[in-house]
Formats: structure tokens, sequence, C-alpha cells
């Protein structure tokens, strides 16, 4: 594996949506389901200030040293009465951008965002990760991840 460039994490501004959006179509599933455009489309427009107006959820990029936007994830802390009320950071659309994967870019991001739900008290740190993505599982499984929910949905 090549050595990961350097990168820095910081919270998403409204300015890197776009960037953003490249970053979750830049793959099979997010380019089948997302709308790249610059400027961003209204909705994720919409979508991301709920995000930063919410102090439960924090978007971040991450970016290298010509600060374009490299990766991103998406944290959700979640107060609840299981597990004797601990605190739980739920991590979701992980991307690294895909001429950087297996450099340790995603290492380091997770690192991060694991440090992150850290420092805000909570206890637990749950995943979400589409089936289709068996390469992203196995390096999650590679960071200490275990499979123990089955996770459902259903369009509404």
């Amino acid at each position: 594996m090549a050595t990961a460039p350097k990168i820095t994490i910081r919270p998403a501004r409204r300015e890197d949506v776009a960037a953003i959006v490249a970053l979750l179509a830049d793959d099979g599933l997010g380019a089948g389901r997302e709308a790249v455009s610059d400027p961003p489309l209204p909705a994720y427009l919409d979508a991301f200030d709920k995000i930063a107006a919410n102090p439960r959820a924090l978007l971040a990029v991450a970016e290298d040293g010509a600060a374009r936007a490299v990766g991103t994830l998406q944290l959700t802390f979640i107060a609840g009465l299981s597990n004797q009320g601990a605190e739980q950071a739920l991590v979701s659309a992980v991307r690294i951008a895909s001429d950087l994967r297996g450099r340790g870019l995603g290492e380091v991001l997770m690192q991060w965002a694991m440090d992150e739900a850290r420092r805000r008290g909570c206890k637990q740190m749950e995943l979400l990760s589409d089936t289709s993505r068996t390469d992203a599982h196995r390096f999650y499984e590679r960071l200490g991840f275990e499979r123990s929910h089955v996770g459902m949905k259903r369009a509404l």
C-alpha cells in the first residue's frame, strides 16, 4: 500500500457540497443515485443546511494539500436509553476519491471519526454501508468493526 497523502479533516462548508456529491457519486452505487452538478442541486444545499444546523450531526471533508476534497463522511450522534444510556455515533456516507483508494486515507478518516465520537462521549460507533460494498466491508472489519445487526429499509 502506498503512503497516505497528508490530509486535513474539517467540518464541511456549504461551498464543499458539489465536491461532496461528486465523491458520493464516485462508485457504482452512487453513480446511479447522485446528480453531480456545479452548482449542486438545491436539494443537496437544503440537506447541507439542515445538517449544518443540527448540533448532533457532523458532515466532514478530508482535503489534500491542494485543498481538493478527497474524502467525506457523516457522523450522527444519537442519545439512547439502551446500554445504560450510552451515547452512540453513527457513521455513514464514507467516501474516498477513487484515485486515492488503497493508500490509507480511509483509515485516517475513520480514525478521526472514532476520535471525534470519543471526544463527544460516545461509547459505541455504528456504521451504515450498503450490502453491495464488499470491499468496504473488508476495510471496516480490518478497523475492528463487527457484523452485528441486520439492517432493513423501506422507501416511503
